[in-house]
């Protein structure tokens, strides 16, 4: 097993963080006009960069002590995916309306451009009791609340929200009523 002192650490963070940002493209007035949409798919040009990236969200806490991992529609599943596989844990998803079979919970939520539904299939949740949510971004905070929501009323433990990038001027954060890990933030 390698140590690495934490200034070690800390610099292969911030290596991290800026390969992961040169890579990112930003598409002004998308989806409408005023919003900057920030581009995460542009990480998987890069078949290094992407491993890069899920070993570094894989040694997160939230992960770590999670007993399943919940990816939102639709960019949350290609990183939850990548992450389950590395870890070997549960993988469940968070769709849109008419997407999931089965017995749904389901929960609107505002978004920083229109409103939304995701939903959830409660047979999916009964063998765990605790889960980290994941999903590429982070804004205004409405879609992961919306998750949060969801596990808290079936009486679950959500151990964190992991996201690849944060918008800090948006304040999602604080909405939501557990940690928050971004491996970036603008």
């Amino acid at each position: 097993m390698i140590v690495y002192h934490p200034s070690i650490k800390t610099n292969m963070t911030n290596i991290l963080e800026k390969k992961i940002k040169s890579s990112l493209k930003s598409y002004p007035n998308f989806p409408k006009k005023g919003i900057l949409f920030r581009d995460v798919l542009t990480i998987l040009k890069d078949p290094d960069l992407f491993n890069e990236l899920i070993q570094k969200i894989s040694n997160f806490e939230s992960i770590l002590n999670s007993e399943a991992i919940i990816a939102i529609d639709a960019r949350g599943f290609i990183f939850g995916s990548a992450l389950s596989l590395l870890i070997k844990k549960p993988l469940l998803f968070a769709r849109k309306p008419g997407k999931l079979p089965g017995n749904l919970i389901t929960n609107s939520y505002a978004l920083e451009y229109g409103t939304n539904e995701l939903c959830l299939q409660k047979d999916g949740l009964k063998d765990f009791n605790s889960f980290s949510i994941i999903d590429d971004l982070l804004a205004t905070g409405g879609t992961a609340s919306s998750v949060e929501k969801m596990l808290i009323e079936e009486k679950k433990k959500v151990t964190g929200l992991v996201v690849v990038v944060e918008l800090l001027d948006l304040e999602g954060r604080k909405i939501l009523n557990c940690p928050v890990d971004s491996v970036v933030s603008f």
